[in-house]
């Protein structure tokens, strides 16, 4: 029965839904931090909707909170006060250090509207962003996207990008002039494997923007909510941008995405909208989620480290629950093989093994991930 129930899920699939994404499973039941297939079989997801699932699947807190709302108001649109809004943005903005949020249906409209606030208030055009950065598919944030093989079919595009190296301030300073808008940067590159710069890179930006007068745009949309063992990426550093993205791990899996901006920074009226955005199912699950990871925070940092010392022989890179291993082109045989054996990972560019787990995994669940992708490595590498 499981079989022909995936054989349903891929026939329709096939037939109705445009070919964009490459599938192996159907998963279609999550508590914490395992999934079940649609045959019954259970992992543990060290995927996690790609670092969305923050506090685990189904957390009761978070389900709670968007069953009880969906009971008194599902949708009211932006032009009345919405419930919860004013709660998130105010706890967003807490978290963050800065001054106003927006929010969004997702990372890449957070990155639309950052791009949008950058050119309304400094009137300038031109933007510079990171080779191998990835900042999403929209028309405005694919702009500022790095790979090639999924920008360029669609040039031109609307928002002129300089690509520099990744880590280099110098060339940060020799395309950085009076007419940049904003410098756009991940503070860690995940689609691109889990890439951490030295701090100095982020506080070399900051220096840059600072003496340019272009607005410096942090992109945390995978970083961000903790992801790190601290709400942002950004604060292991000493640098303050003056806009951040957020989305992802923002309320556990429900589409949202928020744009925060230092004071002075914010839209005036008829400057920017949407329908959905910040509606009322959304800010309940983020406050609700919010409130998870305040109680996970704390104790982020060590179970990185745990993922750090079991894994210490294929030098992984590590903050926080973020976690990159460089494997090369038998990473896919790597996945497929973790999968075989019941854990979920994901294979970002260039070869790179990705670990995103919910940040609410157990000793036990990090002991066992840490077992089977050693056991897969040394089948598949040797």
């Amino acid at each position: 029965m499981g079989m022909e129930k995936t054989s349903q899920f891929k026939a329709l699939d096939e037939r109705y839904y445009m070919p964009a994404f490459s599938r192996s499973m159907a998963i279609v039941k999550g508590e914490g931090s395992k999934v079940w297939d649609a045959d019954e079989k259970e992992y543990i997801d060290c995927v996690a909707g790609i670092a969305v699932c923050s506090t685990g699947h189904c957390h009761p807190a978070v389900t709670k909170a968007i069953c009880d709302q969906a009971h008194s108001l599902i949708h009211c649109s932006n032009l009345y006060y919405v419930p919860h809004q004013g709660e998130v943005a105010k706890k967003i903005v807490e978290i963050t250090g800065m001054h106003k949020a927006f929010f969004s249906n997702s990372g890449a409209e957070a990155i639309d509207g950052a791009l949008k606030l950058a050119r309304v208030r400094t009137g300038k055009k031109k933007f510079v962003a990171f080779t191998h950065g990835f900042h999403g598919r929209t028309v405005g944030s694919l702009a500022v996207t790095h790979k090639p093989a999924i920008r360029e079919p669609f040039e031109p595009l609307g928002f002129p990008c300089t690509f520099v190296e990744y880590g280099d301030v110098d060339g940060v300073k020799q395309v950085v002039d009076k007419d940049t808008a904003a410098v756009i940067v991940e503070p860690i590159q995940g689609e691109a494997g889990v890439i951490i710069p030295p701090n100095s890179f982020m506080e070399g930006i900051r220096e840059v923007c600072d003496g340019t007068g272009a607005l410096m745009v942090v992109d945390e949309v995978q970083t961000g909510m903790g992801r790190t063992g601290k709400w942002l990426a950004i604060q292991h550093t000493k640098a303050v941008p003056d806009m951040v993205t957020l989305a992802k791990g923002i309320a556990s899996g429900f589409p949202m995405g928020a744009l925060v901006a230092r004071e002075g920074l914010e839209f005036k009226k008829s400057e920017h909208g949407s329908t959905f955005a910040g509606g009322p199912l959304a800010c309940a699950a983020s406050l609700a989620t919010i409130g998870v990871i305040e109680k996970c925070l704390p104790d982020i940092a060590r179970k990185g480290e745990r993922f750090r010392k079991g894994l210490a022989r294929y030098h992984p890179r590590v903050r926080g629950l973020m976690i990159g291993i460089t494997v090369g082109d038998k990473c896919p045989d790597v996945q497929k093989e973790c999968a075989e054996k019941g854990i979920l990972v994901n294979c970002a560019a260039d070869g790179n093994l990705r670990l995103v787990p919910p940040l609410v995994i157990t000793d036990a669940e990090i002991d066992r991930v840490i077992g089977v992708i050693d056991g897969a490595l040394g089948k598949v590498m040797l």
